[in-house]
């Protein structure tokens, strides 16, 4: 099947990584993708790097009439089997451009919040294949009163290559960031929002800290306000705490950590970073909340813990820091992803269900 997605995003958040790494699982597994993008940001240079050949142009709303020029030529073009997207603003001109090109439509969606009456009612009838990427969604999508008998659920997909665990990086990183070879590493990847439950992990890690000397805590991500470097610098093992700031290489800072901690607060849709971190072999101790179970195999691959409780959280760090308990967990988790998240799984389940509901 060929494949046209289309993405008016310029950001890179959760939906965007997705948007990529699903043209890049269905390219690596031979079928041709093209992609209509914002010139701007994230998904433009990350589908460059990886050679899909790109439509510069984005929709900057459901009437755009150049976007809409531009989208319909390039499926002139193209010829796509399918048009993908998964950005709410461009629903509407997909749907309209599939009904005018006869060509099928496949939405994602990543947001949990209510969508108007006519969206709901109308965008999973209309789309040939209407996904939701987690369990967790389609439950609340119910919950709002859509039809989800509609609605299929398709996981993220994760590049099994890119996310591998590396002793050579991981004795990099640590050099660079002085953190002892030994040190058992607390890592956290993401934004640092309060919502994030970064403050139970910074109240767990200072209660394992007091009981390890080994243990460290790396946060990965942009911390905006500084808040939260701050009060880290004023615990008493603050030294013992190491911010990355924003970087977008993220796989090279996984095959440092010892463990990923998840300590969501709010319902996350999915958790995509639980599964680049089993990925990468690394234990995963994710908040029992959201979407977040579905990414992991509680007591095999990781842990699920209480939003909130940082004595929990403490206690299940300090079990983690048992080397035989983590590289039992790494060897599971590497083997969940693979047989349930990897490129070419996700693939086939997509170009399947196509196929099906054709």
């Amino acid at each position: 099947m060929k494949f046209l997605f289309v993405g008016s995003s310029p950001d890179h958040g959760g939906a965007e990584v997705h948007f990529t790494a699903l043209a890049q699982a269905l390219q690596g597994a031979g079928h041709p993708v093209q992609a209509m993008v914002d010139p701007r940001g994230y998904i433009a240079a990350e589908l460059a790097r990886a050679d899909v050949p790109l439509h510069l142009r984005r929709f900057r709303n459901v009437v755009d009439p150049c976007a809409h020029l531009r989208l319909n030529r390039a499926i002139r073009a193209f010829r796509p089997d399918a048009l993908i997207g998964n950005f709410g603003k461009d629903y509407w001109p997909l749907l309209l451009a599939g009904r005018m090109a006869n060509v099928p439509v496949a939405l994602f969606r990543h947001s949990v919040t209510a969508l108007n009456g006519v969206s709901r009612r109308w965008l999973p009838r209309l789309a040939h294949s209407y996904f939701a990427v987690s369990h967790y969604a389609r439950g609340v999508y119910a919950d709002h009163g859509m039809d989800t008998q509609c609605v299929q659920v398709l996981h993220n997909p994760v590049d099994l290559q890119r996310f591998r665990y590396a002793a050579q990086t991981r004795a990099q990183v640590l050099a660079a960031l002085g953190i002892p070879q030994d040190a058992i590493v607390v890592g956290y990847c993401g934004r640092m929002l309060r919502s994030k439950g970064i403050y139970t992990l910074l109240e767990a890690t200072a209660l394992a800290m007091e009981r390890d000397p080994r243990v460290h805590c790396l946060w990965v991500g942009e911390d905006g306000s500084g808040d939260l470097r701050n009060a880290a610098a004023a615990q008493t093992h603050g030294h013992r705490h190491h911010f990355t700031g924003l970087v977008d290489d993220t796989e090279r800072y996984y095959s440092a950590f010892s463990m990923l901690a998840f300590p969501s607060l709010a319902p996350e849709t999915f958790g995509r970073v639980s599964i680049e971190a089993q990925a990468c072999g690394i234990p995963v101790l994710g908040s029992d909340i959201g979407g977040v179970p579905e990414t992991l195999l509680p007591g095999s691959s990781g842990l699920l813990l209480p939003p909130g409780d940082a004595r929990a959280w403490k206690r299940a760090i300090l079990s983690l820091c048992d080397p035989a308990a983590r590289a039992a967990m790494a060897s599971a988790g590497r083997t969940f992803v693979e047989q349930r998240f990897s490129y070419p799984v996700i693939a086939s389940q997509l170009v399947a269900r196509m196929q099906a509901s054709g």
